[in-house]
């Protein structure tokens, strides 16, 4: 019998986080595409759109006008996907299947720059500074309004992603409740937090607990490169493809020198590492195609900001295990036309991809960080 070789043979891979497992296909990359392609992101958008309902001084869809803003600005989102409260009360379920419960909260729009025809990884790093600012701080406002239980941060990019309008954002939703996704992966961390010993030179959770995402950093950080699946680092943060990736270029970014708990307990020295390694993501993303690589990107960290004590100082309590973590999703597979669907095997079993994580990683580490269209000038 053949030596198991990982970038052939078919074999599955457990995701810790959400306590799921994904089907790995590395043979199905040679098979030939007869099926969809999609148009390609346009990358010629003016400076200024009169149509645009996000471009400073323009009148959005609900009637309101924007300010004519200079840098980073936020504001309600004109249709929300969740309103604030008070909202009716529910009715009794007609059955213990069909239960129903009352949401309540807020969603905000983050409008990165005033240019329409930008983009993350084309913003400077001082403009994704004032984005991170920006986030922290509606993260912290939203946080401790009354009611509110969760604050997701998130982008969507390009057309492909379910993006509505071009103009470089994203949005903030604030809910009273925490979400699934963000639930399974808090339950993760407290549950290898009260199980696991701590492993000698890896940095710890809150109160010298074990963290998974700790652990599972400073052990990605010790694979050779050839063999790892690590796009880029910087003094604070790296970015990788996760052992566990579903999407085809999937990367996560988080913290790899000590456990940081959510956006506003970055050191300004972080702050500025994590600005930078968004964009060197995001512009490897732009040279994979040579293209405007659509993703959908997300924060995941406390679920609210921390309190603070009589002194000033953030109180410790149980949701310090969170260990702040970006997603990106993008769907592109094999051009910037050719992308992943969720369907069949994926809906109705489980996750499956087909190129690996290694692969992946090693084509973003050869990808420039000099933007295809400044390269091009």
């Amino acid at each position: 019998m053949e030596p198991f070789d990982p970038t052939t043979h078919p074999h599955r891979r457990y995701n810790p986080l959400t306590n799921t497992h994904i089907l790995v296909s590395p043979h199905r990359t040679k098979r030939p595409w007869l099926g969809q392609t999609e148009p390609t992101e346009p990358s010629n958008f003016p400076q200024y759109d009169p149509a645009c309902y996000l471009c400073p001084g323009n009148t959005r869809a609900g009637g309101k006008v924007n300010e004519m803003y200079t840098s980073t600005v936020v504001f309600e989102n004109d249709y929300a996907a969740v309103l604030p409260p008070p909202g009716p009360v529910t009715p009794q379920a007609a059955h213990p299947l069909l239960t129903v419960e009352p949401i309540q909260g807020a969603c905000d729009v983050v409008c990165f720059h005033p240019r329409h025809d930008l983009s993350l990884p084309t913003l400077s790093l001082l403009d994704v500074e004032n984005i991170v600012d920006e986030w922290t701080r509606v993260y912290m406002r939203r946080g401790t309004e009354p009611g509110i239980e969760y604050v997701q941060i998130f982008e969507n990019k390009g057309a492909m992603m379910g993006c509505s309008n071009p103009h470089p954002h994203s949005q903030v939703w604030s809910l009273s409740t925490v979400p699934t996704l963000p639930a399974k992966e808090l339950a993760s961390l407290h549950n290898y937090a009260s199980t696991t010993h701590v492993h000698s030179g890896v940095p710890t959770g809150p109160d010298g607990h074990a963290c998974l995402l700790c652990e599972y950093v400073h052990h990605e950080l010790s694979v050779p490169e050839d063999e790892g699946r690590i796009v880029v680092t910087n003094e604070h943060f790296v970015a990788l493809v996760p052992w566990w990736a579903y999407w085809p270029f999937e990367i996560m970014v988080l913290p790899h020198k000590r456990h940081i708990s959510s956006l506003v307990h970055f050191t300004v020295d972080e702050k500025h590492a994590f600005a930078d390694i968004m964009l060197r993501v995001t512009k490897r993303y732009d040279n994979i195609f040579s293209c405007s690589f659509a993703y959908a990107m997300g924060v995941h960290q406390r679920p609210l900001p921390p309190r603070r004590d009589d002194d000033g100082m953030y109180v410790k309590d149980t949701d310090d295990i969170a260990h702040l973590h970006v997603h990106f999703e993008p769907p592109l597979l094999r051009s910037a036309s050719v992308r992943k669907f969720l369907a069949g095997f994926e809906v109705m079993a489980e996750p499956q991809r087909d190129l690996t994580a290694e692969q992946a990683a090693k084509t973003l580490r050869n990808c420039s960080e000099v933007h295809y269209l400044l390269a091009a000038e």
